[in-house]
């Protein structure tokens, strides 16, 4: 990329239901941005997990399993879905009760996160493949543990109650409170506001508002509209 028009990377991070797809997905239209949902890779591993018949309290299981998981990325439009075994997990099954119930104690596994830790930074040079401006990545450690260095990190707050009329409304049923402790106790990356992150209450803000919010300093160093 040249000067006039830097590769960028823009890191999400928040607790479930604070709007953190949505957003990254607006974001990645507007500036021609691969979109990154990293909580839907934790998610397609632990729908294959629960597929093996894998308890995340059964290490020695879950490492056998991580060694013969072959991850892949496939990109559809501006999103990059992650393959394993060449299969992309259906959204039916990556949000499913299961799979709503047991991510968050997958998730807190420091075998699954290191796993998955390369695999996310090269997503990086794969957007740089593809002709895209740059990644924009969501997540619940993107700007702490991912991408540190970030051209911009944003952090998405929501009030849990908020958060789950929000996934109601959108036919799921998830325990929001529940997995935001279990996503911020973890010792392995938990979900915390980076230092230096520009910090969003989403409770009373539409998703445009919020999308604005983001999109300014965004488009005033790539100096676009």
């Amino acid at each position: 990329m040249t000067a006039a028009a830097p590769f960028i990377i823009v890191a999400i991070d928040g607790g479930a239901g604070t709007g953190k797809s949505s957003s990254a997905t607006l974001l990645s239209e507007r500036f021609n941005l691969l979109h990154v949902d990293t909580g839907s890779f934790y998610r397609a591993a632990t729908a294959e997990f629960l597929r093996l018949g894998v308890a995340a309290a059964d290490l020695t299981s879950v490492r056998r399993a991580l060694g013969s998981l072959q991850l892949g990325t496939r990109l559809d439009s501006r999103d990059a879905q992650m393959e394993i075994g060449g299969r992309v997990v259906p959204e039916a099954e990556i949000r499913s009760p299961a799979v709503n119930v047991n991510v968050s104690l997958f998730a807190a596994l420091p075998e699954v996160r290191t796993a998955l830790l390369d695999y996310q930074r090269r997503l990086a040079d794969f957007a740089r493949g593809h002709d895209f401006r740059g990644l924009v990545i969501g997540g619940r450690d993107i700007g702490s543990v991912i991408f540190p260095n970030a051209d911009f990190r944003f952090f998405l707050h929501v009030d849990e109650a908020v958060a789950e009329q929000r996934r109601a409304r959108q036919g799921q049923s998830d325990s929001i409170k529940e997995r935001n402790r279990l996503d911020s106790s973890r010792k392995t990356a938990p979900l915390v506001c980076p230092t230096g992150a520009i910090y969003i209450d989403t409770t009373h803000l539409t998703l445009a508002e919020v999308v604005e919010k983001m999109a300014a300093p965004i488009a005033a160093k790539l100096s676009v509209p």
